[in-house]
């Protein structure tokens, strides 16, 4: 049985939502980290900064979402998330890493200087240039996004979940997003295994 540990609005949805795509049986496991669980010895073993996602298969653990999906739609999906075609796993792979580093990294960045970081450790100062950086990043990313269901060819792919899942957090923000952007992230959100994704994650949350 996989074990997901996850908390509620976070990049751990993003492994939810994959492993319902996926229709894999799974457990989720709520970690607190308002209440400091991350950073009990126990979790620590399993992520080194004490965050989620972390997933359990076997005798195999994994953390951060990039790897965890790649991993669950490459040894489950049979075709399904990730392409077989080498070609198309690069360019899937390709969206993953530039979302990650280029259109989230301003998110974090200002979610860190408002509320994740210390109080004395916020810099109030950088949130303009972050800002910046995030539109920045949405205007390179409409250079390849012409309106096109789908980032990777025509079938929805790893590349759809993490991109509809940071935009939506990016709206979640306030950020300006351009239409044709809006209309493919409310389309992909309304995909059914983003709500059982969603529900599991905050029922698992509810019963601590």
């Amino acid at each position: 049985m996989i074990t997901h540990y996850s908390y509620p609005n976070s990049r751990s949805l993003r492994v939810a939502w994959t492993l319902e795509e996926l229709g894999l049986e799974y457990r989720c496991q709520h970690v607190a980290l308002d209440k400091c669980e991350g950073q009990t010895a126990e979790h620590l073993a399993r992520h080194p900064d004490g965050k989620v996602p972390v997933m359990e298969d076997g005798e195999l653990t994994l953390f951060e979402s990039a790897p965890i999906c790649r991993y669950l739609a490459e040894q489950y999906g049979d075709g399904s998330l990730l392409p077989e075609s080498a070609a198309e796993r690069a360019r899937v792979d390709q969206w993953l890493s530039f979302i990650v580093t280029e259109v989230e990294q301003p998110l974090w960045l200002q979610a860190k200087h408002k509320f994740a970081l210390p109080q004395d450790k916020r810099v109030p100062a950088v949130l303009p240039t972050a800002a910046w950086e995030f539109q920045r990043a949405l205007q390179a990313l409409e250079r390849r996004y012409q309106g096109q269901e789908t980032l990777v060819g025509d079938t929805f792919t790893l590349a759809d979940i993490f991109l509809t899942h940071t935009l939506t957090w990016a709206a979640s923000m306030k950020h300006r997003l351009p239409e044709s952007l809006k209309t493919y992230s409310k389309h992909h959100m309304q995909r059914p295994a983003i709500a059982r994704a969603m529900e599991k994650e905050q029922a698992a949350a509810d019963a601590k």
